[in-house]
């Protein structure tokens, strides 16, 4: 029996108050029980400022060992790795979006549903979406990207994980000025399409975003400031992943455009939206360019909420 529940349940269901009915991860985390299937996590947890089972957030490796432990216990995939440097997903996060992409469709949860097609679009070094995808639904994936380095760790995490190979399929995108162009195929089609987009419009602006964070993490522990950290040290989001020119905004408005010219072979098309500001003027381009039905999906995650951007022009 976890331990955690015990001690302090009313605050474990409120960290997680707000996801998906369907999340795995809506009770907290389960140390103890992540501990037994992935030894590896034993250095990284260690009690908090309130006495309970937790790790360091703003150490990289300790978030990437417990990711691979969640993928590990709950999800199936074994020996998930990303290189140094590459973007960490939070997995409560990333499976909420896929839950919530499952309602967009209009299907709950049942038998495998290998007829669902789902594109990422920059499925990173960590291949998160596609991942959650293809083991919580059985959904068909592909995961593009324009950086092949990514691409090739993504491959490796297929390759440990056998099962993977008929639902996952990955796809480089030769041109860093398309985004769907080069990588759907003539007469396919797919049901959603998802995008976590880079946020920030340069590498020194992610950097200051990226020690804010950090601050931010260390106040919440009780810390007065986070010792600044050789730049690449704690940065996850490898160039692409994290800054493009013109930030999440514009982005946003080339996803949008292009969108249009393949309406009639995706029927939802998906972004996460981080910076607020942006939703109003993506709307205002989704209409004009003549999308039928727009929807904004908030997902909460403690006090944290984010937003996806839905449009269908079918």
């Amino acid at each position: 029996m976890s331990t955690h529940h015990q001690s302090k349940p009313t605050r474990a269901k409120s960290l997680r108050k707000g996801l998906h009915p369907r999340n795995l991860h809506n009770q907290g985390y389960d140390f103890p029980a992540l501990i037994k299937s992935h030894p590896a996590l034993v250095p990284h947890v260690k009690p908090n400022a309130h006495g309970e089972l937790s790790i360091d957030f703003a150490d990289p490796v300790a978030v990437k060992t417990l990711n691979a432990a969640l993928l590990d216990r709950y999800y199936h995939i074994a020996d998930w790795d990303i290189p140094e440097g590459a973007l960490c997903p939070p997995i409560p996060g990333r499976a909420d979006y896929i839950h919530f992409m499952a309602d967009l469709l209009g299907i709950g949860p049942g038998p495998e549903q290998p007829s669902i097609k789902l594109l990422d679009i920059g499925t990173g070094a960590n291949g998160i979406y596609p991942l959650l995808a293809c083991q919580i639904y059985g959904w068909q994936c592909v995961g593009s990207d324009i950086n092949t380095q990514s691409l090739e760790n993504v491959a490796t995490i297929i390759a440990n994980n056998p099962a993977l190979k008929d639902c996952f399929t990955l796809r480089t995108q030769p041109d860093k000025n398309h985004i769907f162009e080069g990588i759907i195929q003539p007469g396919e089609f797919f049901d959603v399409s998802v995008c976590n987009p880079p946020f920030h419009a340069s590498l020194d602006e992610a950097l200051k975003g990226n020690q804010l964070k950090r601050n931010n993490l260390a106040r919440s522990r009780g810390d007065q400031q986070a010792k600044p950290k050789s730049p690449t040290l704690n940065f996850g989001g490898m160039g692409a992943e994290l800054w493009c020119k013109g930030g999440e905004q514009l982005f946003l408005k080339k996803l949008i455009r292009e969108s249009r010219v393949y309406s009639t072979q995706c029927r939802w098309f998906t972004s996460l939206v981080s910076k607020a500001d942006n939703i109003k003027p993506a709307k205002k381009l989704i209409r004009k360019l003549g999308a039928v039905d727009v929807r904004e999906i908030e997902m909460k995650q403690g006090n944290k909420i984010t937003r996806v951007l839905a449009w269908t022009y079918l």
